[in-house]
């Protein structure tokens, strides 16, 4: 939740997101009021214990139409939910918490990990993430910054 004098940011239809925690500096989340919990784009999903909590291993590739990068993360499970696609499909989804980052802000939000790769983005923002944050400006796009195609292999490069 924002602070209470502090204005909610615009965003728009689609926006850059940044996950430092799992190592994603950049990935582009098409904005979806109408999805309850955000979803990350996860193959690969691999479960094990560690202190006697469950984590996942998962693979994520954060730029559409790309398969060369590969980002390998680490997140403890939170939640296993069953959660409806927009073509009406029931799915049980791990969940896990991450910090987002979105124009200059970080705050933790939940993520559902699903594999993306015949959606049109990788990310999608659900309206959990955004409560009490967010604006949303449909006929807007990357209100909260562009990133240009030709910079995106040198942040995932400076990741490793």
């Amino acid at each position: 939740m924002n602070p209470p004098n502090e204005p909610k940011m615009v965003i728009g239809s689609e926006e850059w997101c940044a996950f430092p925690s799992l190592h994603i500096p950049a990935v582009k989340a098409r904005i979806d009021s109408g999805a309850k919990t955000s979803s990350l784009h996860a193959i690969n999903i691999r479960y094990f214990n560690r202190d006697d909590e469950q984590w996942a291993h998962f693979e994520v590739h954060p730029l559409q139409r790309n398969r060369k990068i590969t980002v390998h993360c680490e997140a403890k499970i939170i939640d296993q939910r069953i959660v409806k696609s927009s073509s009406g499909d029931k799915e049980k989804r791990p969940v896990i918490q991450a910090q987002l980052t979105l124009g200059g802000k970080d705050w933790q939000i939940e993520l559902t990990l699903t594999d993306r790769d015949s959606m049109g983005y990788r990310m999608l923002l659900g309206r959990e993430a955004m409560n009490g944050r967010i604006l949303i400006d449909p006929e807007g796009l990357c209100l909260q910054g562009e990133r240009l195609k030709s910079e995106l292999p040198a942040l995932y490069q400076s990741a490793d």
